[in-house]
């Protein structure tokens, strides 16, 4: 079975370090950035099957990250993360189509799920909308 590119974009260096143990411990394979900029410019963009993304980052947030994937036709299925969840972003960040969103620290048990989740449906092309 083909290992699966799962990409982390966070600032904070710990919580990146912490996301690549546990996709590895699940199989997967992960490449870390440390802001939207630097995934964004990454070759390994177009392979990414799923994405694990801070919400609250300097220059560019989760958000914005994820509307400029949808905006360039690249969509990529997205978890957001952040430190301060609220119900507002939540339905905000559901309602445009993100797969998870989850507050930190992140429950792993929630985390996988959330990445079987995406990586079941077979990050195909099809439009859910």
């Amino acid at each position: 079975m083909k290992k699966v590119l799962v990409s982390v974009v966070d600032d904070n260096r710990f919580f990146r370090e912490s996301m690549c143990r546990l996709m590895r411990s699940l199989g997967h394979t992960v490449d870390a950035f440390s802001s939207a900029a630097e995934f964004l410019a990454s070759p390994r963009l177009p392979e990414t099957a799923c994405l694990v993304a801070d919400i609250q980052m300097p220059a560019m947030t989760g958000f914005e990250l994820y509307r400029r994937l949808i905006d360039t036709d690249q969509a990529i299925p997205t978890i957001l993360v952040t430190a301060f969840p609220n119900d507002v972003d939540r339905a905000r960040a559901l309602n445009d189509g993100v797969v998870c969103y989850l507050g930190k620290p992140v429950n792993e048990d929630h985390l996988t799920r959330c990445v079987s989740a995406v990586l079941r449906s077979g990050g195909s092309p099809e439009e859910t909308t």
